[in-house]
């Protein structure tokens, strides 16, 4: 652990965890006096069948009910201005996120509309709005992105295929309703997508200069349940305890970033997911093994501590540099196991478009806390590394 130093961390949102948890949001609307409750979700969802689980949970004569399922897997300033609209119509007292990142990342940027009269570009940046949002309850249905604790939501800009970020201490969540019974029936390839996703929020936040003793708690332990348990969740979904596993790792490294931001990761995916629709958490896996091999100097005893935490066990007769790096092979073998790409190329990405990628990804704030100081001569050769 680092030397105490002063420290701020937040934990605005109240967690109600447990298989079948849902089942207490009625009460929970209900001791709160709300009664017109918006559902924001996809349609993927509606089709699986666990959209209805949620409204069936809500089922009271006192409570109405509206669904908006049109959200994109990157949603976009379209798609929330859609859900604006909608929502202005039936004029709800709270809004419910059901789903991944993408629907609770567009329900957070909803939930700020709905009080403040803005359009959606004008809220990238932090605070850069007046009135608290309207209440925002948020159900995870994946174990990966964490969104459901964080005050930060992304978006894309369709227009100019850039992701803006908006953020604001009071956009956490009011309630998180982590139920792992909802994911049981999540496909293959997106719990080994989201679960890399999460791995990389624990990665990232445990790495960042903005790192605490405190946050440590949270990224150690949610780094070392995701290595235990995403192999068993990707083989096997009917695994009620890997799920569950895999969802509270997911959760703790959401509360862990939500005070530490990230790194070179996450700044380097969201143009390849604006421009090329790369999947975000695959963009993040395929991305993290080269930009850990880049800071690993800059922290080598964190990532020996990422190696043993994963299961690779350290070796007292080599250097802390070939300890450290442990940790990408770690990394590397748990990608390759439950199937993650080794580049990008089923996305078609264009050589050509690596400067402009690279200075995108320098517009981030994740940058200015990554382990390792940052260039955009940097960023771009990473990419050159990756896109070949």
């Amino acid at each position: 652990m680092q030397e105490l130093k002063d420290l701020t961390f937040t934990m605005d949102t109240q967690i109600v965890f447990g298989n079948l948890c849902i089942s207490k949001l009625k009460e929970a609307l209900k001791n709160n006096n709300f009664n017109r409750a918006l559902l924001v979700s996809d349609n993927g969802l509606k089709e699986s069948g666990i959209l209805d689980k949620v409204t069936a949970s809500l089922s009271d004569k006192n409570i109405v009910i509206a669904t908006f399922i049109d959200i994109a897997p990157n949603p976009t300033v379209a798609n929330v201005e859609s859900a604006y609209r909608f929502a202005q119509d039936f004029q709800p007292d709270v809004i419910i996120g059901v789903g991944g990142g993408s629907p609770l990342d567009a329900a957070k940027v909803l939930a700020i509309l709905m009080t403040n009269d803005q359009k959606v570009i004008d809220l990238e940046g932090i605070e850069k709005y007046e009135n608290p949002p309207l209440p925002l309850v948020a159900i995870p249905t994946t174990a990966g992105t964490g969104s459901e604790v964080t005050v930060f939501s992304v978006i894309t800009d369709s227009d100019r295929e850039y992701k803006i970020t908006i953020g604001g201490r009071s956009m956490a969540p009011k309630w998180a309703f982590v139920d792992p019974d909802l994911t049981l029936s999540l496909p293959r390839h997106i719990t080994a997508s989201t679960g890399l996703d999460a791995l990389v929020h624990a990665i990232e936040s445990y790495t960042s200069t903005m790192s605490s003793p405190m946050s440590e708690l949270f990224s150690m332990k949610a780094i070392e349940i995701i290595s235990a348990n995403l192999r068993q969740a990707v083989f096997n979904g009917n695994n009620l305890q890997a799920r569950s596993a895999m969802i509270y790792g997911s959760l703790l490294a959401g509360i862990a970033f939500n005070n530490t931001r990230l790194g070179n990761v996450h700044a380097m995916s969201h143009p390849l997911s604006a421009i090329y629709h790369a999947p975000h958490g695959i963009a993040n896996a395929v991305l993290l093994p080269t930009v850990m091999n880049f800071n690993l100097l800059a922290c080598p005893e964190k990532y020996a501590n990422i190696a043993q935490l994963m299961g690779e066990p350290l070796d007292n007769n080599l250097s802390l540099t070939k300890n450290a790096e442990k940790s990408l092979y770690a990394v590397q073998k748990l990608s390759a196991d439950i199937g993650i790409p080794g580049d990008f190329s089923d996305f078609n990405v264009e050589k050509d478009s690596i400067n402009i990628m690279a200075k995108d990804a320098m517009k981030s704030g994740n940058v200015l806390v990554n382990p390792r100081k940052t260039t955009l001569e940097d960023i771009i050769n990473l990419y050159q590394e990756i896109i070949r």
